[in-house]
């Protein structure tokens, strides 16, 4: 029987992180870019495709501790995904994405366009040249992600990738036509014209 994560959970990796978090200041995201701990194995928490959090096979249902774990989120050069404070890193699974994007507001536009999404977790991401959308071809159709920080990648829900493609348009790049997007000054690739269809 699985055990129900919104109530303080026995694993003493857990007990140990969230402990650590508690001691830092409150400002701002936390610098984990500058965190270089001990590595110290692997904590059963993955996130599931659709964003959901688990802790040793059951739901983590209280959203303050995912956004609190969501924060100090690192991935690392070799592509694992880790928890992080100053005092220790811990591997985590991440089945497809690391957050999902789940709200957009758009404002203007063509090449004057602005584009931003809300996460699951809250972060909040312009799209542009540093935050690009990525489109891949997935087993279930078209899937656009997001870059939101430090390699960590939002998968754009179902209803969003509907509502990105309406905004699609075509335009010739390097003699090819593509189909994309405008958005924070730069056309977001989703695919040739010609497979598009």
């Amino acid at each position: 029987m699985s055990q129900d994560v919104s109530d303080p959970a026995p694993d003493p990796a857990l007990a140990r992180l969230s402990a650590a978090l508690g001691d830092l200041p409150k400002r701002g995201p936390p610098p984990v870019e500058r965190w270089n701990p001990e590595h110290c194995g692997t904590i059963d928490i993955r996130i599931a495709a659709d964003g959901t959090w688990f802790h040793n096979g059951a739901p983590i249902r209280r959203p303050k501790l995912v956004k609190l774990f969501a924060s100090i989120l690192r991935r690392e050069p070799d592509g694992s995904t880790v928890l992080v404070t100053p005092v220790e890193k811990v591997r985590i699974a991440v089945e497809d994405a690391h957050f999902t994007a789940v709200e957009m507001a758009v404002e203007g536009e063509g090449e004057a366009r602005r584009i931003a999404l809300r996460t699951n977790v809250d972060d909040l991401v312009s799209v542009d040249a540093e935050h690009p959308l990525r489109f891949e071809d997935g087993a279930d159709g078209l899937k656009p992600y997001i870059r939101v920080r430090g390699g960590l990648q939002a998968l754009v829900s179902r209803a969003l990738t509907y509502d990105l493609v309406e905004l699609a348009e075509e335009r010739s790049i390097d003699g090819q036509a593509w189909l994309g997007l405008w958005a924070g000054g730069a056309f977001h690739r989703i695919a040739p014209a010609g497979e598009a269809a």
